[in-house]
């Protein structure tokens, strides 16, 4: 595998989506990863659907999305075998994720000071629910919970009286994001001290990790946020407003910009309730309807281009299918194509990171349930006869 992570073997005990999904950053980095999984069944995502795809339509969407560039074995971890085999495995790794509940990779014979004994130089990634500890941290921990839980669905929707979840199950996600951020960095400072150590993160931590001025409006202003559609909760104007044909987004973020769209929509840009960004805040509905008088007389792309002409952000609300064939999308490496054994080849979402200087990387397709079971083993015997 080609990338910064290539000399890195990552042993990916998690499942579902966020251990996955960290597990595939790393190996979209180069990461050997070694996705290991029970012999009934699988990462419980393989069952996740519709949509299933394949000649049987047996095969997961969902499960597509978290798991290129992975090998997959099957162990059972409550086996003798099953363990031996883990423990061969965490000897010759560098980093291990595991998504358990609280207790349970000690219960199975692996607890952090096991693992370390085994391998001194082990980084370990824990992803949680809700926290390794404390006085909820063993509650099992899912994506929309968690939302709810660490106050994002309170500041998404219509309204403080209707809160909604993110379409994306974002709390898995910047879960998984924010464990390989944290593997890099132990990473490196295994490079000067030898030593692994363990990487805690859980779903609550993600998303209260980007709560930002969120946060602070409460922690520092003493204000609670809540839920403000689909318009900045500090920046006015700044949100989706509708044209003759359907909505556009624009962003003001300072006052020149204003003064560019208030020229554009005939709004004198000086009348008292609209001269500051706080003023305007103040005003943010009037401010809205008067816009959206003028917006109304044309369709979306004459203001988009006109927008543009002026330099004033703005942009389209694109469908899922509209994103991935926008040029744009696809100039930026954002879709791979890998050659899947009985889906022939397939587009994939791509990663997010580019390296300047570096040719276009080969991924693996997500891998069949216990595909690799001979190759893994075949690499382990090789490793331990050198030893």
């Amino acid at each position: 595998m080609q990338g910064p992570l290539s000399d890195i073997v990552v042993l990916d005990l998690s499942r579902a989506l966020a251990g996955p999904h960290a597990a595939q950053m790393l190996g979209d980095l180069g990461a050997k990863v070694v996705k290991v999984e029970h012999p009934q069944g699988g990462d419980e995502s393989r069952g996740w659907g519709p949509p299933f795809v394949g000649p049987d339509q047996d095969i997961s969407t969902y499960y597509l999305a978290a798991n290129r560039n992975k090998q997959s074995i099957t162990v059972d971890l409550k086996s003798d075998e099953g363990k031996a085999l883990i423990e061969r495995l965490v000897r010759h790794s560098d980093i291990l994720i595991e998504n358990f509940r609280t207790g349970v990779l000690d219960r199975l014979g692996f607890s952090v000071e096991r693992l370390h004994e085994i391998n001194p130089a082990l980084v370990i990634l824990s992803i949680t629910g809700f926290g390794h500890d404390g006085p909820e941290g063993g509650r099992p921990g899912y994506d929309q919970i968690a939302q709810g839980e660490a106050g994002l669905m309170s500041l998404t929707g219509p309204s403080s009286e209707e809160p909604y979840r993110v379409g994306a199950s974002i709390a898995d996600l910047l879960a998984g994001i924010h464990g390989a951020y944290g593997v890099v960095a132990a990473l490196y400072e295994r490079a000067r001290t030898g030593a692994g150590k363990v990487v805690r993160t859980s779903l609550l931590a993600s998303v209260a990790g980007v709560h930002s001025y969120h946060g602070t409006a409460w922690t520092v202003g003493g204000k609670v946020p809540k839920a403000g559609g689909n318009h900045h909760a500090s920046i006015a104007p700044y949100g989706a407003f509708h044209c003759a044909d359907g909505m556009i987004q624009i962003a003001v973020a300072n006052d020149g910009q204003w003064r560019k769209v208030a020229a554009l929509l005939g709004i004198d840009p000086d009348r008292p309730e609209y001269a500051t960004n706080s003023q305007r805040f103040a005003h943010r509905d009037e401010l809205i309807a008067e816009m959206e008088k003028t917006l109304a007389t044309a369709d979306r792309g004459h203001w988009l281009v006109a927008l543009g002409e002026v330099g004033v952000p703005a942009g389209a609300i694109r469908s899922i299918d509209e994103v991935y064939e926008w040029d744009q999308t696809r100039s930026q490496g954002l879709i791979v194509t890998v050659d899947h054994p009985v889906l022939g080849p397939i587009e994939l979402p791509g990663p997010p990171l580019r390296f300047d200087g570096e040719p276009a990387k080969e991924h693996l397709p997500p891998p069949a349930l216990g595909e690799h079971n001979e190759v893994v083993q075949a690499w382990l015997d090789d490793l331990e006869i050198t030893e």
